[in-house]
């Protein structure tokens, strides 16, 4: 939702399209979810596609 700036319901639809194209392909699927690298190749989010997916987390290194 936040990614695409789109509501719930759609970002729903959009994780069934890609979790159906997955499963086509033979992959095993949990509904709700994709996998992060499937969403950036698929997603278009005004950014280059090398670039990665600022999802506004933060994380720390030790």
């Amino acid at each position: 939702m936040e990614i695409l700036s789109i509501g719930a319901s759609k970002a729903y639809a959009i994780i069934r399209q890609l979790n159906d194209e997955l499963r086509a392909q033979g992959y095993i699927t949990v509904a709700g979810r994709v996998s992060a690298a499937y969403f950036k190749e698929r997603v278009y989010c005004g950014k280059e596609k090398s670039e990665p997916l600022d999802t506004g987390k933060t994380t720390t290194s030790k």
